[in-house]
């Protein structure tokens, strides 16, 4: 399994983004390789709210996590809730957003090692091998 951060599905939906080619490239190669796409209900609405002045985007979100039977939606735990807010209180020298902190409690509680991202959190967070960031990014 794979996480997908909300970096990566604005980066392959917005053909504006810096890293949209990349990001079609390698959500691709794993469709190709058949390999299962995690993702949460923040990360959804992030992505959502990211698209909301477009109404066929906001479609395509939608069609993209919930009609995708390789994208499944995790659910988010009282547990994840309470693992993200120690993690977000543990580092609290980072500026990890709630969203990445939830994020890395259910990649954790998963066993989910590879992400598909742009955003430099997952590295800087570690443990995570982050596909899609470049190694100076």
């Amino acid at each position: 399994m794979i996480f997908v951060d909300t970096s990566f599905w604005v980066s392959l939906r917005d053909r504006r983004e810096q890293y949209h080619a990349q990001a079609r490239v390698i959500m691709m190669e794993t469709i190709r390789q058949r390999v299962p796409l995690v993702a949460t209900l923040l990360i959804l609405a992030e992505t959502h709210a990211y698209f909301s002045r477009s109404k066929p985007l906001r479609e395509q979100i939608l069609r993209d996590f919930l009609e995708n039977p390789v994208v499944r939606l995790e659910d988010v735990t009282s547990s994840d809730r309470d693992a993200a807010v120690h993690l977000l209180r543990k580092h609290d020298d980072k500026d990890y957003p709630l969203a990445d902190a939830t994020s890395f409690a259910v990649m954790q509680r998963l066993g989910i090692r590879r992400v598909l991202s742009f955003d430099v959190h997952f590295r800087q967070f570690g443990g995570f091998e982050v596909l899609g960031l470049p190694e100076n990014g």
